[in-house]
């Protein structure tokens, strides 16, 4: 049964120490901004899982709170240096960033560049539903965004003669 609960397991450690990290995570976050948990590029991922190996070792290992929030801190601090020399040397931008990929002009599917994104093409149609997309000729573009995430970009009904306007696919591959 030790397993499931020992006698010699810090809970209220644990506990104590989970308010504490929370604390801390919530003040340092106020600092740095919310742009510190976003998932804008491949370091923000990084970011982001780095913190909850921290966080999980914090409370369950021999980890001191106070160490596990300078680690905490380091990171954040790390992020917003990123962040910032991204905006001054826009070469940084290009080395660590994944620009976003067209996959689909239109109605048209880029097959090349789904392939180069590995990505299938019954993913993108799942995609297509969960955006409520009824047909091709609504469909204005589909972008793989730096993210990972995929956004399809439609007009509401087929017949709509709505436009998508040119800087909302600014920085958009068209091939691969």
């Amino acid at each position: 049964m030790d397993w499931i609960y020992s006698t010699s397991d810090p809970l209220l450690k644990t506990l104590a120490g989970s308010f504490l990290i929370f604390i801390v995570i919530v003040i340092l976050t106020r600092l740095v901004g919310l742009r510190s948990f976003a998932k804008f590029t491949a370091y923000d991922f990084a970011f982001t899982v780095a913190i909850g190996s921290i966080i999980s070792s914090t409370l369950t290992s021999s980890t001191s709170i106070a160490h596990g929030s300078i680690a905490i801190a380091g990171l954040l601090l790390l992020t917003y240096l990123f962040s910032y020399l991204q905006r001054k040397f826009p070469a940084l931008d290009t080395l660590i960033s994944n620009k976003p990929l067209l996959l689909m002009d239109g109605p048209e599917i880029l097959d090349e560049n789904l392939k180069y994104a590995r990505i299938e093409r019954s993913q993108l149609f799942a995609k297509l539903r969960e955006a409520n997309v009824l047909n091709y000729d609504q469909i204005k573009a589909v972008v793989l965004e730096s993210t990972g995430d995929i956004s399809v970009l439609h007009k509401s009904t087929a017949s709509s003669d709505e436009q998508l306007h040119k800087d909302l696919l600014e920085g958009v591959r068209r091939t691969k």
